[in-house]
């Protein structure tokens, strides 16, 4: 272990940014992009797209699409029982890793109803009905309920997510398709997942987001109590220090981005890794602005970065083929700034809304 030095925020946000893909859209290929992020969150299907867009040359949606047709890119439950889209090496060596974290979400959200059905007999049921052909979620519970009628429909549907790892088939998580999806079994497509690797993950994350704490890579993750098992591996990285004198660990050979880096104003969609991957947030949302961006039902606004940090949310409003892309601003900024998320708004538009006939940008 290497005790390096204290990082002043700019200097994180900067080397953030810059692990994120964030700096300037990259001249690399979508798999490598995923890969860069780990996964993807995809609640819905569109955003990853958009995340995509902000940070590839020339990204077109057909890029992504034929990805997830080909199974090189899939959309699963991972992180935090949340939906992903991932590539499909990246699935199979996470997947184990996070496997504890996942049983635990499960209990918590259904711990009173873990004793009521038989776990091993659905499990053993209902994987040969998966293999048979995909299946959605309502087809699922239908065949769980005829197995045991008396239980919880969607305790058991969740307990299958959790101890039988799905993935979706296309169409599932491309553009436009609504969160309409059927499961089947990873194993019948990516083969049989790889051990569990805490600090593989931990390593990939840091690629992606570092410098960053235990605490950090915990909340993306969704794991808990990983202090000591990382500690024990100490020496294997650099250790920084925060503004507040957090450790923050990094690999060795990763460079830091100087505070002085200039980067370029940057439209980020709903649920972007950016915001969400960090117990600490502050490096990219500073915490006045939290409440602007973390809605309520778990909603996470789509977002404008200006000088790196998070200075507006962006909402569009689509009616009979004219777009307007509504800019809601923070603070005030020079009209050279507000000229370029203008124009940028509008690239953003018209990637969205191909076939729109007209479109505004309007900042408020």
């Amino acid at each position: 272990m290497t005790l390096e030095r204290v990082l002043t925020l700019r200097e994180l946000n900067r080397t953030s940014l810059d692990r994120q893909v964030l700096i300037k859209r990259q001249k690399i290929s979508v798999i490598e992009a995923i890969n860069q992020l780990v996964a993807m969150q995809s609640q819905i299907p569109n955003p990853p797209y958009i995340g995509l867009w902000s940070r590839v040359v020339d990204f077109h949606k057909d890029d992504l699409t034929q990805l997830i047709e080909n199974r090189a890119v899939v959309r699963a439950p991972l992180m935090r029982s949340t939906l992903h889209l991932v590539t499909a090496e990246a699935h199979q060596a996470i997947q184990k890793t996070i496997q504890s974290a996942l049983e635990k979400g499960y209990r918590s959200f259904f711990g009173k109803y873990r004793d009521a059905f038989d776990h091993d007999l659905i499990l053993t049921a209902i994987k040969p009905f998966l293999e048979e052909a995909p299946r959605s979620t309502g087809e699922m519970r239908e065949f769980l309920l005829a197995i045991q009628p008396e239980a919880d429909e969607a305790a058991m549907s969740y307990a299958v997510r959790t101890y039988l790892p799905l993935i979706q088939v296309f169409p599932s998580g491309t553009w436009g398709v609504g969160t309409r999806a059927s499961y089947v079994p990873a194993e019948m497509y990516l083969g049989e997942a790889q051990e569990a690797d805490v600090i593989g993950l931990f390593k990939r994350y840091l690629r992606g987001y570092g410098p960053a704490s235990i605490m950090d890579f915990q909340a993306f993750t969704g794991m808990t109590n990983l202090k000591k098992r990382i500690e024990s591996r100490k020496d294997e990285f650099v250790i920084y220090l925060d503004e507040a004198g957090a450790e923050l660990y990094d690999l060795p050979e990763l460079e830091i981005i100087p505070d002085s880096q200039v980067v370029p104003i940057t439209f980020l969609p709903e649920y972007d890794n950016a915001l969400i991957s960090y117990k600490d947030r502050n490096r990219i949302l500073p915490d006045m602005h939290r409440k602007k961006v973390f809605l309520s039902a778990g909603r996470v606004a789509g977002t404008v970065l200006i000088d790196g940090f998070v200075g507006a949310t962006w909402k569009p409003d689509y009616k009979k083929g004219d777009v307007l892309l509504h800019i809601s601003l923070f603070n005030e900024v020079s009209d050279d700034i507000k000229d370029t998320v203008l124009a940028e708004g509008e690239s953003l538009l018209r990637f969205i809304y191909e076939d729109a006939e007209s479109y505004e940008v309007m900042i408020v």
